[in-house]
């Protein structure tokens, strides 16, 4: 291997505390790999006495196989591992220390979930009150802060008579009794075996003479006391991280861990890996310049020998289906030139987003994968809401009526379901045609029995299909027939009980759909299901066609969110929807630098991704929950210097007047953002009507004072804004009828 002169420092400096500040693109793995390698031919380290741990199970079998394709000797003993594997495997041979037999079950999250759901419902707690989910929250951050049953000195923000906690102590003794433990537990498990049992804690640090973490910046608590203690005796101890882009502080992750390293080892060695070996030079100055603005950093400078390369493009878009317009024009373009898919990649902050690209993706026949997710119209939820349409349509879809009989939850199970198909077999009818006829006529299937509670799930189910049925054939709008449905079904209350990341992102994803039809609504001469429903089954078919004519060796573009993102390179990249409340995302805003630093690291991981050309997307309107917002661009672009930029305009109107935010609140217009003269050639005749109350911009009310606009709904008439005043106080005004001046 070729290294430079600072990766081959921390190569052979393996006596005492290394930390090792890996910018992106800088080698970190080859740095790492080669440190191992030298331990083991160089020291004569048995790989016994080795321990490496990171953060998946690919990343480890892949370090693993690199070192053995470099040693002539087995390395069978050597443990590159992740930290639960380490822990599960640790338990396994300690477990009676800690009173769980050997062959202790690991529950997963929905087995976790279920022993939750059966202690609140002991307690009489409704759901709807208290989410499993936010409960298991709970459990998650006490663990990920190395709390543990008796484990007090690490409960320093622990509330004991919390009714959570009282919770949390009653889910413990439900997996003791059950001889199982969570995921959580397995970190917590080793943490109380080494702290409560010095002997096997003595016996591991004698095992382990060299202890290496990877993807340090991404460790919480009480992985870093594990390792911690794991190396207190001998010190050699080497993490390998970057600050920079440590952007998972929302599953646990601690920055803190790799900013305070040197307050626990005070004789630490500290290494800047910032030589960037992955992209140009220009990108690698604008991301530097971005990430500068942090204040939670050690300092590196990352530099690269690569060429210049061209600049950073950012366009600004009239919304976000112009956005995906240009992003497939310039595709099409890069594969003119003979650049193939699988080198591009498109970046966005939520799943929802995909869902425009996606659609015109398909249209244009480019073949494209979801990294780390599904495709929109694939997803459980949209699928789910896809087949009430279908069946309000077409009463004979049994596919579709087999779905969402019982989604959400109306009692009927799989032995229902089959009493139904037999009857419908039976009587030559489809499954609706059954169910309305027992919901009309109960008397004439008397042996059929059904509880009241299903009866009335039923009829209501029946009511609902019908009334939409009528909307549908009344002209009443897809989208208003879609929210009747949405709604009136139960299917978002369901979700909002839910209160997880995952629901969440279901609710989101609906909105999108909502978006979709609305979109479709907007080109179309008489808008109804069947033909909504025919687009985007004639798309999918037009996607399939596409993909079998493509040129297998093109390879597909890549899709996924940046935080998917992270540890993957492509040559062109585009990320989408740089804007405030968006990317910088509106909970980011709201929990003030801490929460902003995060989202500039994960716009920083964005830009670093790429290796000859980055473009970034940004939306003058974005349609969002069925109205164009007026969100305004991310305060990240007027972070990159202005010769590093090349702004361009798509689908806007010519001349049209501009409102944007100088979010340095002052009066210095250096750092505003630059808007070139408009290229004639990249206009698309686009109205779209603007606001004067863009997200950021001051005002003053007659009655409350100066206050900052937060958000901005609707449009004309129907413009709504929500203001933020110095009280800390938020309102809503009719735009139209507040007195209200902008400052």
């Amino acid at each position: 291997m070729i290294l430079n002169e600072t990766q081959k420092q921390v190569i052979t400096h393996v006596d005492g505390p290394v930390m090792v500040l890996a910018g992106a693109g800088s080698g970190k793995t080859r740095t790492l790999v080669s440190r191992i390698i030298y331990l083991l031919e160089e020291k004569k380290i048995s790989p016994y006495k080795v321990l490496a741990m990171t953060f998946s199970n690919k990343a480890a079998r892949e370090m693993k196989e690199r070192i053995a394709t470099e040693v002539d000797f087995d390395i069978g003993t050597l443990q590159i591992t992740t930290f639960h594997s380490f822990c599960a495997r640790l338990l396994r041979n300690e477990s009676e220390y800690i009173g769980l037999s050997k062959n202790y079950t690991i529950y997963d999250d929905s087995e976790s979930k279920t022993v939750v759901k059966s202690i609140l419902k002991r307690r009489g707690v409704n759901p709807k009150d208290v989410s499993p989910f936010e409960v298991m929250y709970y459990i998650d951050d006490l663990k990920n802060n190395g709390y543990y049953i008796g484990g007090n000195h690490h409960a320093e923000n622990v509330n004991q008579d919390d009714d959570f906690f009282s919770i949390f102590k009653e889910y413990e003794t439900e997996l003791h009794k059950a001889n199982a433990i969570d995921f959580g537990g397995l970190l917590t498990g080793v943490l109380e075996l080494f702290e409560k049992h010095p002997k096997v804690l003595e016996h591991y640090r004698n095992k382990y003479s060299h202890v290496l973490v990877d993807e340090y910046q991404d460790t919480n608590r009480v992985q870093f006391e594990i390792v911690r203690k794991l190396s207190e005796k001998h010190r050699n101890i080497c993490v390998v991280g970057d600050e920079d882009q440590s952007i998972y502080s929302w599953r646990g992750a601690d920055i803190r861990n790799i900013m305070d390293f040197e307050k626990v080892f005070k004789d630490v060695k500290i290494f800047k890996l910032e030589q960037n070996y992955r992209s140009s030079g220009m990108i690698i100055e604008a991301a530097a310049a971005v990430i500068s603005k942090n204040q939670m950093r050690k300092g590196k400078t990352m530099w690269t020998e690569n060429s210049k390369g061209d600049a950073v493009d950012i366009i600004e878009c009239a919304d976000e289906k112009s956005e995906a317009e240009f992003v497939v024009r310039e595709l099409s373009e890069l594969k003119n030139k003979d650049v193939l898919l699988k080198d591009t990649a498109i970046f966005y902050r939520t799943n929802s987003q995909s869902r425009v690209i996606e659609d015109h993706l398909r249209r244009q026949g480019i073949p494209y994968r979801i990294v780390g997710g599904i495709k929109f119209y694939e997803r459980k939820e949209i699928k789910d809401l896809i087949a009430y349409l279908r069946l309000i349509v077409n009463e004979k879809d049994s596919l579709a009526f087999s779905r969402i009989i019982n989604i959400p939850t109306r009692g009927i199970g799989a032995t229902t379901l089959r009493k139904l198909e037999d009857i419908s077999v039976k009587n030559q009818n489809s499954l609706w045609e059954t169910v309305v006829e027992l919901v009309n006529n109960q008397e004439k299937y008397l042996d059929f029995k059904l509880s009241a509670r299903i009866k009335s799930a039923l009829d209501e189910f029946v009511h609902l299909i019908e009334e939409a049925k009528y909307w549908d054939k009344s002209g009443v709008a897809p989208s208003k027939v879609y929210e009747k449905v949405l709604h009136s079904s139960g299917y978002i209350e369901h979700l909002k009980t839910q209160k997880d990341y995952e629901s969440q992102n279901r609710i989101e994803n609906l909105d999108e759909l909502l978006n979709a039809i609305s979109d479709y609504e907007e080109t179309s001469l008489n808008p109804n299901i069947v033909s909504f429903l025919e687009t985007i089954n004639l798309d999918s078919n037009h996607e399939e066609n596409s993909l079998i004519n493509e040129n297998l060796l093109s390879g597909e573009v890549s899709l996924m969110t940046v935080h998917g993102a992270k540890g993957l390179e492509f040559n062109y990249v585009f990320v989408m929807g740089a804007e405030e409340n968006l990317f910088p995302s509106y909970r980011s805003v709201e929990e003030a630098e801490n929460g902003l630093e995060e989202e500039r690291r994960l716009f920083y991981v964005a830009m670093t991704r790429a290796m000859k050309k980055l473009y970034i997307l940004f939306a003058q309107a974005r349609m969002l929950f069925g109205q164009y917002k007026f969100n305004g661009p991310s305060r990240f672009l007027s972070e990159i210097p202005e010769h590093l930029v090349n702004w361009k305009r798509w689908g806007i109107i010519k001349n049209s007047e501009d409102a944007y935010h100088d979010y340095d609140n002052d009066d210095d217009d250096d750092d505003e953002l630059r808007r070139p003269s408009l290229d004639d050639e990249a206009v698309i005749h686009v109205a779209r009507p603007r606001s004067k109350f863009n997200p950021g911009v001051k005002v003053v009310h007659t009655l409350y004072g100066e206050g900052l606009v937060m958000e901005t709904t609707g449009v004309g008439k129907d413009e709504k804004v929500l203001v933020k005043f110095k009280d800390g106080s938020k309102r809503k005004f009719m735009a139209t009828l507040a007195p209200l001046m902008t400052l």
